[in-house]
């Protein structure tokens, strides 16, 4: 599978997230402790938001994320206050840069971790329901983009949550129409730039590990010669497949089949997800 992180908060240097901590993101690439794979070589990217542009930069490529000079270079640079990582491990679709996660439409990103089960056998009837409009923007080959194209489809740019829980109810019914048990693992991260939603699902109801930051000022409270709790806003939020650390308190695992959002002057919200009508 994949491991994956989302950050929204106070701009920062994408190094602080990627490269700095003791179990990185980058470390993870070779040494997951909680994927299916240890090893995540099949590619990688960052997607990010920059001041006064409306859509997100995208850097992907096929090279495993620990070699990669471009991305180090990249990241001691590149300040943002929201954006995505992915580190990539090939379920049976090819390698290329096309196939790299996260994935961009308009001002959206999206970026994925699991499987649609047989996808091999059951996607063409997925990409028939696939908004004609939409369809010829589909780049690569890779599940993880059908589900993104699907939900937009269902309208992911009015209601994210909705949308999501459409697109799964579809991949279900048609799994099972092929006779897949199982058909959807999904951990999923998508942004408009402004607000972070983020879903743990699996058919089985044993989903890939997700995790979510404790509030900053409560970190505070717990560890005040933390320095970088201190550089940054109440608000600022990690979400994570596996914890880039082991700083007590700091992580909290998302429920099974739940849904969260994270939003500028509101509280997060987690939430019940269920798989809708499309």
């Amino acid at each position: 599978m994949c491991r994956w992180l989302a950050y929204s908060g106070t701009p920062i240097l994408l190094e602080n997230i990627l490269y700095k901590p003791a179990h990185s993101l980058i470390d993870q690439s070779l040494h997951s402790k909680l994927g299916v794979e240890t090893t995540n070589g099949d590619g990688f990217g960052v997607g990010w938001y920059a001041p006064d542009v409306d859509n997100p930069g995208v850097m992907r490529d096929t090279t495993p994320a620990w070699s990669n000079r471009n991305l180090q270079e990249l990241a001691g640079h590149v300040r943002s206050s929201m954006f995505f990582a992915h580190i990539r491990a090939s379920t049976g679709t090819a390698v290329q840069q096309t196939n790299c996660h996260p994935f961009r439409h308009g001002r959206w990103m999206w970026m994925h971790n699991g499987a649609i089960t047989d996808f091999h056998e059951i996607r063409r009837d997925l990409a028939l329901a696939v908004d004609p409009e939409l369809f010829l923007d589909i780049e690569g080959s890779t599940d993880s983009e059908m589900m993104f194209f699907l939900a937009l489809t269902f309208g992911l740019e009015e209601d994210p949550p909705g949308a999501v829980a459409r697109m799964a109810g579809l991949v279900e019914r048609t799994g099972h129409r092929h006779g897949v048990e199982f058909p959807l693992q999904m951990t999923v991260a998508v942004t408009d730039g402004r607000r972070l939603w983020a879903f743990r699902y699996s058919s089985q109801g044993a989903s890939r590990s997700l995790y979510y930051s404790t509030r900053v000022d409560t970190l505070r409270a717990l560890h005040p010669e933390v320095a970088f709790l201190s550089e940054v806003s109440d608000d600022t939020r990690l979400i994570v497949s596996e914890p880039p650390g082991d700083l007590p308190g700091a992580w909290n695992e998302v429920p099974e089949s739940s849904w969260g959002v994270v939003q500028p002057g509101a509280n997060d919200d987690l939430l019940t997800f269920t798989p809708a009508a499309a």
